[in-house]
Order: structure tokens, then sequence, then C-alpha cells
């Protein structure tokens, strides 16, 4: 069998693909808690202040908040919007 001689170049790349992918990999779980953590305001608008903080602290747990929305998803939510205002017109 003939082994194919790859460049130097083509080497580095190869092996720092790889770490590039592993780093990143690692980093994913807590992209979910950055984005979790940037939408507290609009839960605490659309669901109230304890039901907001809650819901964003669920989601904030890196494999839970996952399995959290990949659930609601297909369920819908678990914790409710408030109900929303009617405005009087005068």
């Amino acid at each position: 069998m003939a082994e194919k001689k790859h460049s130097i170049k083509r080497k580095l790349a190869h092996a720092g693909g790889w770490q590039v992918v592993k780093r990143v990999a690692k980093t994913i779980p807590f992209g979910g808690t950055a984005v979790a953590i940037v939408l507290v305001g609009s839960d605490i608008k659309n669901k109230g202040v304890v039901k907001g903080i809650i819901n964003s602290g669920i989601d904030a747990i890196p494999f839970v908040g996952l399995a959290k929305n990949a659930v609601e998803l297909v369920r819908g939510d678990f914790i409710p919007d408030k109900p929303a205002r009617k405005v009087k017109k005068v």
C-alpha cells in the first residue's frame, strides 16, 4: 500500500482545523447562556418579573435550557406569558 504524502501546509491546516473545531465545540453551551442573559428583559416584559427570571434562569443552564427549548418548540411555553392588557379607546 502506498501512503499519500501531504505537504507540511496541508498537515498544519488539518491539525489546526481540528483545534479550532474542538475549541468552538467547548464554547457552544455557553453561547446559549449568553443569549439567555441578553433576553432577560424581554422575558420579564412578557411573563412578569418572577416568571421571567425563572424562565431566563432555566434557559441559562447549558444543557437544561437546550432541552427545555427543544420541548417548547413542539409543546409550547412551560411558563405562559401574562395576559395582554386591554387598551381603552377614549
